[in-house]
């Protein structure tokens, strides 16, 4: 069967999800691998703690990437891998692009760019569900200026866009929107705005920062956040898309579609999330969805 690999990005995590990993020998690896880095990071997996983008993007990385690994070792193939936002960082480690002290190195300049580029209580981002992409994008058109900056930075499914911007844009896209008929508009969790033009120098630091991986053989094929296509035996293409997607939308619905068209039969969606399941469930039935935060780790032993 063959099996894709999806990681959530930020707005999934939980206080917590690192100590629910399964107490395996592929948990300690990644931790311990984590450490050499970060030094301890039990802080991480607090309400606290969690409120940091930076500590909140570590620490999806550090769970994704356990929690793939785990899998593994149940002997649960992984053919192909998608991350949504910093999730793709996961999904470049399980497919062998990136270590996982190279991602932990990279993913922790991405969050502290993003913070700075950021200040708090200045920005954010909300989900838009109702509306055709190109009902969302004609509201950016009319509420967008210098002083209110705001643009598309998920696309999730054919009625659901997200929004990123100034929270004086992003209010007056609430009521816009709801003029237009969406069903819902909901502030994310999530304390900084991205994959918009506000993160340009995120963007650099973290292209900087993987320029000096080697180039490995890639174990899984990864598609890719910006534009959704496949990437096969490129190492430099996936770094190229993890820094790229910063300040470009990640087109999920994409990539959602994409997933049958190239012979996916299951999608597993990895620790702590269950959204992207959910929405690849809604984009097309065909393919067998799971969620392992919602069925546990022995649910795929010896599958």
């Amino acid at each position: 069967m063959t099996t894709a690999f999806v990681f959530p990005g930020q707005g999934a995590q939980h206080p917590g999800m690192l100590g629910a990993l399964p107490a395996s020998a592929a948990t300690r690896s990644v931790l311990a691998e984590a450490v050499d880095v970060l030094g301890p990071i039990d802080a991480l997996d607090t309400a606290a703690s969690l409120t940091s983008t930076t500590n909140a993007q570590l620490a999806l990385l550090v769970c994704g990437v356990a929690a793939a690994r785990t899998l593994t070792d149940y002997g649960v193939p992984v053919d192909v891998v998608a991350g949504h936002s910093v999730g793709a960082f996961a999904a470049a480690v399980t497919a062998g692009v990136l270590t996982v002290p190279e991602a932990v190195d990279a993913v922790r300049v991405r969050g502290e760019y993003m913070a700075h580029a950021c200040p708090p209580g200045q920005w954010g981002m909300a989900a838009v569900t109702g509306l055709s992409n190109r009902a969302v994008a004609d509201v950016v058109a009319t509420v967008a200026t210098a002083d209110s900056e705001l643009w598309i930075a998920n696309v999730n499914a054919a009625d659901q866009v997200v929004l990123g911007g100034t929270l004086a844009a992003l209010e007056l896209a609430r009521d816009a929107t709801r003029e237009a008929g969406a069903r819902r508009f909901e502030l994310l969790d999530v304390a900084v705005a991205s994959h918009g033009p506000v993160q340009r120098a995120c963007e650099t630091a973290v292209r900087e920062r993987l320029s000096g991986v080697p180039l490995r053989a890639q174990r899984a094929d990864y598609l890719t956040d910006v534009g959704a296509r496949r990437i096969r035996n490129d190492a430099g293409a996936v770094l190229a898309d993890l820094s790229a997607a910063v300040t470009k939308p990640v087109r999920w619905y994409d990539i959602a579609r994409l997933l049958p068209e190239l012979g996916v039969e299951r999608a597993i969606e990895l620790p702590p999330g269950h959204v992207l399941s959910r929405l690849i469930t809604a984009t097309d039935g065909d393919v067998e969805v799971h969620a392992v935060a919602d069925e546990g780790f022995d649910r795929f032993a010896g599958r």
